[in-house]
């Protein structure tokens, strides 16, 4: 199918908060990678997003370019092709644009968007986030209620954060004093300036102690209690309508339990990075090590070009992080849920 529209996409996240299950984001630097997402999705029978950070953009456009709108753009278009061959549906996301690249990240692709339109085309991404939780909260939301206003005249729906998500991604590290939980103080506010834009969908990506990287099982001390409490705030003071639809960030080393308890609490999208990234690396080493004297000209040898044509290693890592999009599935208890009809 084609990537959702934004009726379909609405219907993907009403859905998932409805029957407490929720969709895979993950982030993609090239066409390998988005080829494995989309085929870990379909054998999974489940809609998703395919997500791309600044640093990730900037990568696919080319290391002497490093140009991350150009970038996005073309993941982006490839996605848009592809993903008719595929029976599910999949939204296009940017992750974590702070506030110093809106105007190198975000904004082309906004502008990228508007011109689609106006030429009668489908919007190029289906959602932006904007990463503005290292400002005050005030300044956040400013800048927040500016993009959902021009965000819902287009179709795109938004992703904010409050609060910050530790460790380090895509060079970008939390500061040790950083404030990792959010409140129903914060949430409150959220809703108060963001509800104000009549019409307008957004996601927000509360923090209860995330950390981005890999960590082992166990050493990632979450507290979805801390969503429950928002939510129970935010409906309190504003009646059901204002319920959140949440993000989960920095997913890797979390207990399946407080996975399972933060979706029952509003999680409709889960960030996926650092062990797609793996399982993608894991499958090349395995077939260097494994082939070695026909990967490399050892002693005079000239190798086996079958063994370093990069299709053979790049095919076997695209199936192997197909494989961990479907056990993200599975974890998200998204199997077989699709809104695609044959």
């Amino acid at each position: 199918m084609p990537v959702a529209d934004y009726q379909t996409y609405c219907k993907m996240l009403d859905r998932a908060r409805e029957g407490r299950f929720a969709y895979p984001a993950i982030n993609v630097t090239s066409l390998t990678t988005a080829n494995a997402v989309l085929k870990g999705l379909a054998e999974s029978r489940s809609d998703g997003i395919i997500q791309v950070s600044t640093g990730g953009a900037a990568f696919a456009s080319g290391s002497l370019v490093k140009d991350m709108a150009l970038g996005a753009i073309s993941i982006a278009e490839h996605v848009h092709r592809a993903a008719e061959r595929y029976p599910i549906y999949v939204a296009l996301h940017t992750d974590h644009c702070q506030a110093d690249k809106l105007e190198q990240y975000v904004l082309p692709l906004v502008e990228e968007t508007e011109r689609r339109r106006a030429a009668g085309r489908p919007n190029l991404f289906s959602s932006h986030m904007f990463d503005g939780s290292a400002l005050p909260l005030k300044d956040n939301l400013d800048l927040a209620v500016k993009l959902l206003e021009r965000f819902q005249r287009n179709d795109l729906i938004l992703e904010i954060e409050t609060g910050v998500v530790g460790g380090e991604e895509d060079g970008v590290r939390a500061e040790a004093a950083a404030k990792l939980y959010t409140t129903p103080e914060d949430t409150l506010e959220v809703a108060r300036r963001l509800n104000a834009v009549s019409g307008a969908r957004y996601l927000l990506a509360a923090t209860f102690g995330n950390v981005h990287g890999v960590y082992k099982p166990g050493a990632v001390k979450l507290k979805p209690s801390i969503l429950r409490d928002c939510q129970e705030a935010v409906v309190r003071q504003y009646g059901e309508a204002a319920r959140f639809y949440l993000v989960f960030h920095g997913g890797s080393g979390s207990e399946l339990a407080d996975i399972h308890e933060a979706l029952d609490y509003g999680v409709v999208k889960m960030n996926v990075d650092t062990d797609t990234q793996y399982a993608f690396t894991r499958a090349v080493v395995h077939h260097l090590f494994r082939h070695y004297n026909e990967v490399l000209k050892v002693d005079g040898e000239v190798g086996n070009k079958k063994a370093y044509d990069p299709r053979q290693y790049l095919g076997e890592a695209e199936a192997a992080m197909a494989e961990r999009v479907k056990k993200a599935v599975e974890d998200l208890r998204g199997t077989g849920t699709t809104l695609f009809k044959a």
